[in-house]
């Protein structure tokens, strides 16, 4: 079935809740708070985009992308994440629909570039990969990529929104 991409709505907000939640239930490598970042990135009005993934009416996946701050003082940079697909439908290609779409999106809103923390063997199809020059504190460095849309890229520490740190 073919998935549509669009902006979230605001009779989205439930359904993007649920999805994350259920996207995460056996993810590794998560505290599960996900879904409550996703919900204090929009009450924050931090969503620079908020994309979902529908099919048949129903939300089935969803990306969120936030501005980071970037310790040089570099700007036009974006977290992406959490990026959401309900289980049953994982590894169907709708992630990396929500990925083209939001990397897409931000070029064409004239982002210098992007990072996110998660799995180097998926998303260095995307173009992400380990840059030395931006540290994400606490984090093993492969995991944290970036892909920069401009020549020149930030060097220094990444700081993502204060709702990364969400729990409930």
């Amino acid at each position: 079935m073919n998935s549509v991409i669009r902006e979230e709505l605001p009779t989205d907000v439930a359904a993007i809740h649920a999805v994350t939640i259920a996207a995460f239930m056996n993810a590794p490598h998560t505290d599960h708070t996900e879904q409550f970042i996703v919900d204090a990135l929009r009450k924050a009005g931090a969503l620079f985009l908020s994309l979902v993934a529908e099919q048949a009416g129903s939300v089935v996946g969803h990306v969120a992308v936030s501005p980071v701050t970037v310790s040089d003082g570099s700007s036009h940079w974006y977290g992406l994440g959490p990026i959401s697909v309900i289980p049953e439908l994982q590894g169907q290609g709708i992630g990396s629909l929500l990925m083209q779409e939001a990397l897409q999106r931000l070029r064409d809103k004239g982002a210098a570039g992007c990072v996110l923390l998660g799995d180097p063997a998926y998303y260095s199809r995307f173009g992400f990969k380990a840059m030395s020059e931006l540290v994400l504190p606490d984090v093993p460095p492969e995991y944290f990529q970036a892909l920069a849309f401009q020549p020149s890229l930030p060097r220094g520490i990444v700081t993502y929104h204060e709702s990364f740190n969400a729990q409930g």
